[in-house]
């Protein structure tokens, strides 16, 4: 799995083709939007929303978003905080992972959440939050699978529905040992 940040045209815009693909991928996730209300119908997720969705994202201070790849078809996005906007809070947060749903089941969640925390780990950081919507206990099945334990109940800033905060602390990569390397 490839991951990259998305790369805006000179004019802000998300190039067509991506645009294109994005959709797919968030059309295909029809039950996460039904749960979520980001969408106003589920069933009919245009170019125009994902696109003013990413925007959305892309105007909180720090926020980016990844794009992932295998064989060179997208197959998830993760919208990434560098740090959250409570200035008491000191993890980054992965505010969206999603995962193209006709290649659920492959792995491709685990990877794109192994990949994210890989990159808050080599910039330093101790350990990674998120919320899951309380309606939907499929992620936070996911999410717990992962390692991740429950640090409190409330509400999302955006749309101020209950939710469940989980972090992950992340531990050092093994430092090599002197002489482990044969010299």
């Amino acid at each position: 799995m490839i991951l990259d940040s998305l790369t805006l045209t000179p004019d802000h815009d998300i190039p067509a083709p991506l645009l294109t693909e994005l959709t797919a991928l968030y059309a295909s996730n029809r039950d996460f939007h039904a749960l979520s209300g980001d969408f106003p119908d589920p069933d009919d997720i245009r170019p125009e929303q994902v696109a003013a969705a990413l925007a959305d994202e892309l105007l909180v201070p720090e926020a980016e978003v990844l794009l992932a790849r295998s064989e060179g078809r997208l197959v998830g996005i993760a919208v990434t905080l560098a740090h959250h906007p409570d200035p008491v809070d000191p993890d980054p947060w992965i505010g969206l992972l999603m995962v193209d749903a006709t290649a659920h089941g492959r792995g491709f969640g685990r990877q794109l959440a192994a990949l994210v925390e890989d990159r808050f780990r080599t910039a330093g950081r101790t350990a990674v939050r998120l919320a899951v919507l309380d309606n939907n206990p499929r992620a936070l099945d996911f999410w717990t699978a992962l390692g991740y334990e429950t640090l409190g109940y409330g509400r999302d800033r955006r749309l101020d529905r209950a939710c469940t905060v989980l972090r992950r602390p992340l531990t050092p990569p093994p430092a090599s040992s002197p002489g482990a390397d044969g010299a």
